[in-house]
Parts: structure tokens; sequence; C-alpha cells
């Protein structure tokens, strides 16, 4: 089956309105494919092109009435140049060592994640952490997703959820050490996965939605130059 004949058959579902999760005062909608289609890494790469997301075996886009705040955004990985901020953070963390994992259902894992949701993300929709929404998060069926350790000396300080699709790569979810806050290792795993989309030969690192309005999504900002989803065209961001 052909790429297009794949994505006339998906079925797609949509949420009622809801509180958004980023801007205060607005309804949101979703929608998502339909869980009961047949979902493979090509399929899955090419809805990526067009905007989607993924949430645990959930493909999804925003969709919303009165607002298009939820901007898809992705860094082309061989036009991008860190700055010095970025340049400095790369030398911080010169000590990490990293290892591409297939599973992180473990203890360890679990605990660091529970401790990065407590300290830094009560307010939202993740809060209070769960093993089973560990699992059912970050775990994905589709046989893409690799798990990338941070190490200092042996000790996990943070792991990256990262999807391989055949046009790219895509920061799923990132969650360290609250107390290895000088490291700015959230800043250091788009980095570090920029560089090993360079090396699997791989055009785009995507990064999910930007917004302008949410200060929370501000950092994606800084990755320069970004590429954004408009009218169905993927075009560079001005600055």
């Amino acid at each position: 089956m052909s790429q297009y004949s794949q994505l006339n058959a998906v079925r797609l579902l949509a949420t009622l309105p809801h509180p958004c999760g980023y801007l205060e005062d607005q309804e949101a909608t979703t929608v998502f494919v339909d869980p009961q289609t047949e979902v493979d890494q090509r399929l899955y790469s090419r809805l990526s092109e067009l905007g989607f997301r993924r949430s645990g075996n959930y493909l999804y886009r925003p969709q919303c009435t009165h607002c298009q705040a939820c901007i898809p955004a992705r860094i082309p990985v061989e036009l991008f140049v860190p700055n010095r901020n970025q340049r400095r953070c790369w030398r911080r963390n010169r000590d990490l060592d990293v290892f591409h994992e297939r599973n992180i259902d473990t203890d360890e894992h679990y605990a660091l994640y529970a401790r990065y949701i407590e300290q830094r993300h009560r307010d939202g929709e993740m809060y209070p952490p769960s093993r089973e929404q560990f699992r059912n998060f970050l775990n994905n069926a589709w046989g893409s997703t690799r798990y990338l350790e941070f190490r200092a000396r042996g000790r996990l300080v943070g792991t990256a959820v990262t999807d391989v699709l055949t046009g790219g790569v895509s920061a799923i979810y990132t969650f360290f050490d609250p107390d290895e806050e000088k490291r700015s290792l959230g800043s250091y795993s788009i980095l570090y996965q920029i560089e090993w989309a360079r090396r699997l030969g791989l055009p785009s690192l995507y990064l999910g939605y930007w917004i302008a309005q949410c200060q929370k999504m501000a950092y994606k900002n800084q990755f320069q130059p970004l590429e954004i989803l408009q009218d169905g065209r993927w075009i560079l961001k001005s600055e």
C-alpha cells in the first residue's frame, strides 16, 4: 500500500472541547488517529510530516476552532549552528556517557521520572506520576523508539525518549535529575539528538509544537534555524 493509500485509510477522531493545557482561557480540541488503525513506521513518519505527535500509542494533533497557536516545529539538522550558550552546555556535559537502550521499564528509570514530574511538573496533566502512566506514555508498538540514557560516572541523570522516523528523529520526551539544573540537561538532550540525527543521515529533529504565547515553549526558539509547518508546507521561521 502506498503512503497516500495509507493516509486515505486513516480514520480521525476528535475530542470534545476541553481547557487548553498551554494557554489560559482557551479551549482545545484534539484529533487523533483511530486506535484501531494499523500503524507502521512509514505511516507514523508521514503523519509526523503533517504535524502529528505521539503520546504512548496515540497519534494526535491540535485542531482548535478558535485558535491556531500550536505550530509544528522541527530543526533542519544540517543547517543548525549552536549559539554560545549551547556550546557551553555541550562542554559542561562532556563527562556524560550516553547509552542507547530499547527498554527503560526499570525501577531506576521510573524513580528518576517520578522525581522529575513531582518537582518540575506538579501543575501538569502528568502529576501525580504512576508506573502505569510511565509505561503507557513512553512506550510504543511500532519499533521506532530508542531511549537515550545520560549517565555521570554510572549514575542515571537523564533519559530522552526518541523515535526514529524515515525522515527524521522525533524528540518525544526528556526527564532528568532536578538537582542537576546547572547541566541544562533539557538543552543537552536536544543538542545530542541533533548530532545523532546527523550521524543517521536524517534531515530533521522534530520538536513538537511551538507556541509563541507560551513561556514553556520558549526554549524551542533558541534552536536556530527552526522550521515550522504552515499551510501544509515546512518553512524557515524568522527569529
